[in-house]
């Protein structure tokens, strides 16, 4: 089949989508105290939708599969993903409304401080702890059966298998981010290709413990494994081909899949930038990721080595991201995501 590198990839998201709603603040209040805000920004957020936004700034095209509901602040959450170039499928039920992040960012140093309440009391997870099953739509299972690379985020668990799988039936990679575990998690982990988690990760005792009985606690793994690389490698032995972990402004960890018991680390430098919001800064390294592994020919193998680098090449992005505030800041310098898109392509 001959390589389709002139055409327009298309990528396509699964998961969250909130409406964030992000002040600069000089510290963050402690308990009874107010304080004023420097600035106030509105827009949609939520892993997969940022990622989204990122892939098609990037010049993918991209499709948003979620649940975001009805009325007014569900509009203006709909409007601002049309804004930014994102096709949204929207699977919500009757009188849903979306999730809502209040993030507080701290001026002198970027970090944040958010409260949401994600995708709690959706239908994805049933009553005994399971996976509900869902169908779905025609035109969905279209679209990602004719995708070039599927991101979920774990959130609306139900949607992010049924995507997975469809996905994996017609060829397409997937790209899990990460961010934290969730219950059924392991259910998703074994339709998955590539998972990047974030720092924040962690496994639960459900999974295998490198080193020791399965049953071993979270903590007690954590202190035998003081570089990472056992639950890298216990995450994928839940499924995924490929694992690698971002560290925030340190190395992202790429375990080298020569040896799937001893495999070693690679290490991926993340440029040092000025940072003056690292809001959705995860989102964009996520989205970043997917458009480099859409456009990769089938005809490449995809390694260790092959991953690091399309990390790396994402790593740019979500640096550059960080000098700008909020997770969209970064989108009106036209010129540098030109050359960010260029970079990410190679």
């Amino acid at each position: 089949m001959p390589e389709r590198q002139a055409t327009r990839r298309h990528v396509v998201c699964c998961g969250l989508t909130t409406l964030d709603v992000v002040q600069h603040v000089d510290h963050v209040p402690g308990p009874d105290e107010k304080v004023v805000a420097r600035d106030l920004w509105v827009a949609a957020g939520g892993p997969a939708a940022n990622a989204a936004v990122t892939a098609a700034a990037l010049g993918a095209r991209a499709t948003l599969v979620t649940r975001i509901g009805d009325g007014p602040v569900a509009d203006l959450v709909r409007a601002d993903l049309r804004a930014h170039g994102v096709e949204v499928h929207d699977l919500a039920g009757p009188g849903a409304t979306p999730a809502v992040s209040t993030v507080l960012v701290t001026t002198s140093t970027g970090e944040r401080a958010v409260v949401s309440v994600n995708a709690t009391g959706r239908p994805d997870v049933t009553a005994d702890g399971g996976v509900a099953t869902t169908d779905l739509p025609d035109g969905v299972a279209r679209t990602l059966a004719a995708c070039d690379a599927l991101l979920v985020d774990g959130h609306h668990l139900d949607l992010a298998l049924a995507a997975a799988r469809r996905a994996r039936d017609a060829g397409a990679p997937v790209l899990l981010d990460g961010g934290s575990w969730k219950p059924g998690l392991e259910r998703l982990l074994a339709v998955v290709d590539v998972a990047v988690l974030s720092a924040a990760f962690r496994a639960p005792a459900a999974l295998p413990a490198p080193g020791g009985p399965d049953d071993d606690a979270a903590p007690s793994r954590q202190a035998r494994d003081p570089d990472g690389a056992g639950l890298l490698r216990a995450v994928r032995r839940a499924g995924p081909r490929l694992v690698a972990r971002s560290q925030g402004g340190g190395p992202i960890q790429v375990l080298a899949d020569d040896d799937p018991v001893d495999g070693r680390l690679l290490e991926v430098r993340v440029p040092e930038v000025p940072v003056r919001d690292t809001l959705g800064a995860g989102d964009v390294l996520h989205g970043a990721a997917l458009a480099w592994l859409a456009q990769r020919p089938a005809t490449r193998p995809l390694d260790a080595p092959a991953l690091a680098d399309g990390l790396a090449r994402a790593a740019e992005v979500a640096s550059w991201s960080c000098r700008t505030d909020g997770a969209r800041g970064w989108l009106a310098d036209h010129d540098a995501v030109g050359r960010l898109a260029a970079h990410v392509r190679g």
